[in-house]
């Protein structure tokens, strides 16, 4: 990985924000973009807002973004573009939680902070034997004070790097490498034949179903689309005109539902319909079509602007949509 190893807490900074709630393989090639774009956190500070979301696109937790470039602003025009050395302050920044703090206070200023991810619970809990739920709060602060005391306080960095490695090539979620694991002989969890049930979770994921009916409403070569400002998913990304429903309709249930009608009676017929897409996210599934209506009359709701066709590609649009966008070709649509 790139930024093993240096120092520079921008870098550091970046790789952590891209790398929660994202695969290594795929966020590399991100950070590779956002340094080759914004060398500097001061470049990023004054890049426009669309710019950076339409690099991000396609990483998802957008709100990891805002939070991005929100610091990098704070950083560059309020601290003189000097990022802060010291954890607490670090901590204050925005989008910035303990593990991130302790990733960049420990690899970029060697401060004595353990870094406590998956990785690094997983590691603690089986080799100590701790059976404390890690989604509680009682097993979060234990793993927490656990890891700070384990802690090689004399190298830190290197310490919280080798932990997490160990816990992402050896102590692997499924499939832990036991035998060939340099801990075996003091590790509770293989002799007591518990590296199937360490850690324990107590919490199973509630999620929720969201039914999306986008129409992609064309008058004049033009598509009329909107950016998302509510503080839900996909705030400040760009989608067409959406109609969301609570259950799944048919093509021709949504054609004739009250809520389509509404906005196309007398104003436009529907031409077309995509194939259903499907989108797991951490606590929601969305599920939805794109329809094709050929508008007779501009749409009315000021809320949407109507962009070319060739334009559509430099806004940034949830992977939900690109999905589709990538395949349009292929569909014949705007044509």
């Amino acid at each position: 990985m790139p930024w093993k190893g240096g120092k520079n807490p921008y870098k550091i900074w970046l790789s952590e924000i891209i790398l929660q709630q994202t695969r290594v393989e795929q966020g590399t090639a991100y950070y590779h973009r956002f340094i080759e774009k914004f060398p500097t956190i001061q470049q990023l500070a004054i890049a426009p807002e669309d710019e950076v979301f339409k690099l991000w696109e396609g990483l998802g937790y957008y709100t990891r973004c805002r939070n991005l470039l929100a610091t990098a602003r704070i950083i560059a025009f309020e601290m003189k573009g000097i990022f802060p050395n010291e954890y607490a302050a670090i901590l204050a920044l925005k989008g910035i939680g303990p593990y991130t703090a302790a990733a960049i206070a420990s690899f970029a200023f060697n401060l004595p902070h353990a870094v406590v991810d998956g990785n690094v619970t997983r590691v603690v809990s089986r080799f100590l034997g701790l059976q404390t739920p890690i989604d509680t709060t009682e097993g979060k602060k234990e793993y927490a004070n656990t890891a700070q005391n384990l802690l090689h306080k004399k190298d830190p960095g290197n310490y919280n790097q080798a932990i997490m490695d160990f816990g992402a090539t050896i102590c692997k979620p499924q499939a832990p490498l036991c035998q060939i694991c340099p801990l075996q002989k003091n590790c509770v969890a293989f002799a007591k034949e518990l590296t199937k049930t360490l850690p324990v979770k107590s919490k199973k994921l509630a999620r929720r179903s969201r039914y999306f009916y986008y129409l992609i409403v064309e008058f004049k070569d033009k598509i009329y689309v909107r950016k998302r400002t509510e503080k839900d998913i996909w705030q400040s990304l760009w989608e067409f005109v959406l109609i969301e429903k609570e259950e799944k309709l048919t093509v021709n249930e949504i054609i004739n539902d009250v809520d389509f009608l509404n906005l196309f009676e007398d104003k436009g017929v529907q031409i077309s319909a995509s194939p259903f897409y499907k989108q797991q996210l951490t606590h929601q599934t969305i599920e939805g079509v794109f329809l094709f209506v050929k508008a007779r009359s501009a749409f009315a709701d000021n809320r949407f602007t109507a962009v070319k066709k060739s334009d559509l590609k430099s806004l940034a649009f949830p992977r939900f949509i690109t999905r589709f966008l990538e395949l349009k070709d292929d569909l014949k649509i705007f044509e």
